[in-house]
């Protein structure tokens, strides 16, 4: 009892130390094509933020890139079809990555996988880390029970581009061997000035 106590008391103050005390913590991407912002989801998606703020905080996405294109004309061996642009670490063995974290679905999120929302690369649940995707249009087959993948259970959205969403459709429009992007794109990732209204989320 008293270790799961402790547990918990950790798990809320990196939950305050991550998201500074905001409730929507913004991000701002800087790449050769422009720059976007990000809002982040804190109270809906708190694993899914904490986790990646501390990348962001922690200089984890040194070398980060946009590596990967997902266009209706490049998956021909998917029956159900997305549009989206992934970037991370790339490598799963990455020496920056975080231990994998625990699967928020969009059903206990309430975050849904539409135009701008970011959310969280995986394989199986709960294995989560340093990659993330960002939806071009709506993408429903992303959700819990959509039939992108086969267990069913979606994927971990956490937030929105809420600015130069023109800049991630740029991205996606690049040149590109199958799906992965030639030249990949880098990315720096820093922290915006938090909102002054409260958010929706």
């Amino acid at each position: 009892m008293l270790r799961h106590c402790k547990f918990m008391a950790f798990f809320l103050w990196v939950i305050l130390v991550s998201c500074g005390g905001q409730k929507s913590p913004r991000v701002v991407f800087q790449t050769d094509l422009g720059e976007f912002e990000v809002e982040l989801y804190a109270r809906a998606a708190p694993i899914t933020v904490a986790n990646f703020l501390r990348y962001v905080d922690e200089g984890r996405f040194e070398g980060g890139t946009f590596y990967r294109t997902v266009r209706l004309d490049n998956q021909p061996d998917n029956a159900v079809k997305i549009e989206v642009v992934q970037a991370g670490l790339k490598d799963d063995d990455h020496p920056l990555a975080l231990p994998a974290i625990r699967h928020e679905t969009t059903a206990m999120t309430g975050i849904r996988h539409q135009d701008g929302v970011i959310s969280m690369a995986r394989n199986a649940p709960g294995t989560a880390s340093s990659e993330f995707f960002i939806c071009i249009g709506d993408q429903p087959e992303l959700d819990l029970g959509g039939k992108r993948n086969p267990d069913g259970q979606g994927f971990a959205a956490f937030g929105r581009v809420v600015r130069g969403m023109e800049v991630v459709r740029a991205i996606h429009r690049q040149p590109a061997q199958g799906q992965w992007l030639n030249p990949q794109i880098p990315f720096k990732v820093a922290r915006a000035q938090a909102q002054s209204h409260p958010s929706k989320r």
